[in-house]
């Protein structure tokens, strides 16, 4: 197997996870200029959604004193700046392959915060069905399998589904995006009687999806809502 994965290597390298470029280093997914480009989520970090905050003394983001959200805490892996090309290249441009470093980095990374969630099983988001069709994937996902091929918690992608096809959020203001998501998501159901779920998703902005998702899935009977991604934007 080693060396059908050397001779693989040879006839296709594999490019680096951040900038693209060839890797330059046998089974390595990040070459040696990015390694350090990467900026992880460190503390101080919000204690509601885990944003990255400038302050020592700050608790919570400015978003997460204003505004009330349905979940009960987040973990976020890396400040989106560093990381936005390769998201994007992950989740437009078919690199379905980069699922098992994030998986791996999540893993690694956020062990310890797993073990004390306790979760029954990892959610990914959902997108619709027609949008699934067309990309061919759900990165969420992808995401969510490769962190439970290592974690051990079960993915759970049958209990909600995603109806409706909403606009893309990016540029959407917080109330536009509160708008956009309603009745967006739906419960199966229950049957397995999960109460404690992680929510996994690659981007967390405002937290409009998650509070959606967590809505319906109270109703649903699931107390204990927490979520993870990959990247969060920066907290003030």
């Amino acid at each position: 197997m080693a060396i059908r994965e050397r001779v693989l290597d040879l006839l296709f390298p594999k490019r680096c996870v951040v900038c693209d470029e060839i890797a330059g280093q046998e089974g390595k997914a990040v070459c040696r200029r990015c390694r350090d480009k990467i900026l992880y989520v460190q503390e101080p970090f919000c204690l509601k959604c885990g944003k990255q905050l400038q302050h020592e003394e700050q608790e919570y983001c400015e978003d997460c004193k204003k505004n009330r959200h349905l979940y009960i805490q987040g973990s976020a892996l890396y400040d989106y700046g560093s990381m936005a090309d390769s998201i994007f290249r992950f989740k437009y441009a078919g690199r379905m392959e980069y699922a098992d470093f994030y998986g791996r980095e999540l893993y690694e990374r956020k062990a310890g915060w797993l073990s004390m969630v306790q979760p029954d099983a990892l959610v990914p988001v959902p997108i619709h069905a027609a949008r699934k069709r067309k990309r061919g994937y759900n990165q969420a996902e992808l995401v969510a399998r490769h962190l439970s091929s290592l974690c051990g918690v079960p993915v759970n992608n049958s209990l909600i589904y995603r109806p409706k096809q909403t606009a893309p959020l990016k540029d959407l203001s917080h109330s536009e995006r509160q708008n956009n998501l309603k009745r967006a998501f739906k419960i199966r159901q229950n049957d397995v009687k999960l109460s404690t779920i992680v929510i996994i998703d690659d981007i967390y902005t405002t937290g409009s999806t998650i509070d959606a998702m967590s809505e319906v899935l109270h109703q649903a009977g699931i107390s204990d809502v927490y979520f993870m991604t990959l990247t969060v934007g920066r907290g003030i």
